[in-house]
């Protein structure tokens, strides 16, 4: 069974200084091409799926170990270290922050035109991995950041992250290509969650099985018969006074005209959001006895400082050695010199046994 997951972190204002961006930009780049060279692409996207390791990729970067910044900012390191480099790691990064994530398809053709890569199947799991976070799991979290890495050869992954105002904490989420059954049914990779929300739809769960067959087949149905069970009186533990039943009339109409055949088809279609999808799950609930799931699927180490001196102010001099290091020891592997890399596998051996 695939784990699913987040990751918890509070809102923090501010950015990276550029002095401390220039050098996680810089050690990403060292770190991201030995990890290619030495395990291939698609571990690289496996590290980066699992949360913990890129948590703790963004303490070695030096920065706030539990900011919400540490998501944009690290994918960011990455994506400008990783410039020019793309061809040759056969990694390419696309979308952002904002208005950038919005760019995702733009950037995922672009990339996918030099490469020869088809992309059709990478723009369809970008767009799905946004809807399934958006409208299918509705955990009080809207989506403001999204990365799509893939590689030359199709494999992908997703990181985005959702914020949520009220609590003013962020969540992520990570995606994998990789042992992905069903883009809605249990799709994350992995969990670390400090906090559990309290009023979630969990339309992916496993126990929402027959919720989403319901939604699907209620898609199927003509708009009228839709709005009119929507007046009914409530008894439901979902609040109908935020659903504007006269206002879900014309997606009603488009998924009646499309005929979804699954709940992964009705989610892909144009207009289907998260007032869509809480309709559907109380009329599954209403008219079949089929209740949606309201579970919520959801060790830092330090080798720099972090940016706002927690644990201790960044030592550039220290992280400016770490750069060099590393740099050396890819310059050696390349030319047939694997000493120091195998140095660096002792070292990570002899730590594993002591802890």
């Amino acid at each position: 069974m695939p784990r699913s997951g987040t990751a918890i972190l509070p809102l923090h204002h501010g950015k990276a200084p550029a002095w401390l961006f220039r050098r996680m930009a810089a050690l990403s780049r060292e770190i991201l091409t030995l990890t290619v060279a030495e395990f291939g692409a698609d571990a690289f996207l496996r590290m980066l799926s699992d949360p913990w390791w890129f948590q703790a990729l963004g303490s070695v970067l030096g920065f706030d170990w539990h900011s919400s910044g540490l998501t944009t900012t690290v994918t960011g390191a990455l994506k400008e270290g990783i410039r020019g480099l793309e061809g040759e790691l056969g990694v390419h990064f696309a979308g952002g922050k904002g208005a950038a994530s919005r760019k995702t398809p733009e950037h995922i053709l672009l990339a996918a035109e030099k490469t020869g890569t088809d992309p059709a199947g990478l723009v369809h799991a970008s767009r799905m991995a946004a809807k399934v976070d958006n409208a299918a799991l509705q955990d009080g979290y809207q989506l403001y950041h999204h990365v799509f890495v893939f590689t030359t050869r199709g494999s992908w992954a997703v990181i985005q992250q959702g914020m949520n105002p009220l609590d003013r904490t962020a969540r992520r989420y990570h995606w994998l290509s990789e042992g992905l059954e069903d883009f809605v049914v249990e799709p994350h990779r992995a969990v670390c969650s400090e906090q559990r929300g309290g009023a979630v739809l969990n339309m992916t769960a496993r126990e929402s099985r027959a919720a989403r067959e319901a939604a699907a087949l209620l898609g199927r149905e003509e708009p009228e018969r839709l709005i009119r069970e929507l007046t009914m009186p409530a008894r439901h533990n979902l609040d109908l006074s935020d659903l504007r039943p006269e206002r879900l009339r014309s997606t009603f109409l488009r998924t009646y005209e499309n005929q979804p055949q699954t709940f992964q088809s009705l989610l892909g279609l144009q207009g289907v959001g998260p007032k869509t999808v809480r309709a559907l799950a109380l009329l599954s609930e209403l008219l079949f006895g089929a209740p949606a799931s309201v579970r919520d699927p959801a060790r830092f180490s330090f080798a720099h400082g972090g940016k706002d001196g927690t644990p201790y102010p960044v030592d550039r001099e220290t992280y400016d050695g770490t750069i060099g290091v590393m740099k050396k020891a890819i310059r050696s592997a390349r030319v047939g010199n694997r000493d120091k890399v195998e140095a660096f596998k002792r070292l990570h051996t002899y730590f594993g046994e002591a802890a």
